[in-house]
């Protein structure tokens, strides 16, 4: 089965390809020709992958999944949320936006947070969702080069190490995303028996 993931982003259909199931060939937008910066404009993660998946089906007529994820931290109301990737301005810089949260938690006692990533699969003019969630909190500093976005400051509850430190293979068996995948996953699975 040929199925698309609406994302440019590489480091984000690395991971999610090792998630899936050999039979299933993921193809990013970049494979389908798709060069457009899809826009994000929904007030929710769950409207924002929603939009991105409608765009795919609409415009380019594959079956195809997006997601959106974003970082919730409660001392900030569950700031910055849908806005994660471009908290410290449409550049989108990871660095910037590690920065900026460090800044406004500084003298915080409350660090809690959790990751959220809604998938939305349109399939056979069929719609789902599906969403992993990861509780943990965020670091006074940078520790680790690994992972991308928030991950060097956002440590998972039961782990020493933030996503930054550890492996793929540890971050994909615990993460937000890999949860709404594995959900995914186990709905493709459903499928085919």
């Amino acid at each position: 089965m040929k199925i698309v993931f609406a994302t440019h982003n590489l480091n984000k259909l690395l991971e999610v390809k090792k998630l899936l199931p050999t039979e299933i060939q993921l193809l990013s937008l970049d494979d389908i020709g798709c060069v457009e910066e899809i826009p994000e404009t929904g007030k929710t993660l769950e409207g924002n992958a929603k939009i991105k998946a409608d765009h795919i089906a609409k415009i380019y007529g594959f079956d195809c999944f997006s997601d959106d994820t974003g970082l919730l931290v409660d001392a900030l109301h569950g700031a910055p949320g849908v806005y994660s990737a471009r908290y410290a301005g449409a550049q989108k810089n990871a660095q910037d936006n590690m920065a900026k949260l460090l800044k406004e938690l500084e003298g915080n006692g409350n660090r809690k947070a959790h990751f959220k990533t809604v998938i939305h699969l349109n399939l056979a003019d069929r719609n789902y969702v599906f969403e992993g969630i990861v509780h943990g909190h965020i670091t006074e500093e940078q520790q680790g080069a690994g992972g991308f976005g928030y991950d060097p400051i956002f440590k998972p509850e039961g782990f020493d190490q933030t996503f930054g430190e550890l492996s793929l293979e540890t971050k994909n068996s615990v993460s937000h995303r890999a949860r709404a995948v594995q959900k995914l996953v186990e709905f493709f699975k459903n499928q085919t028996n």
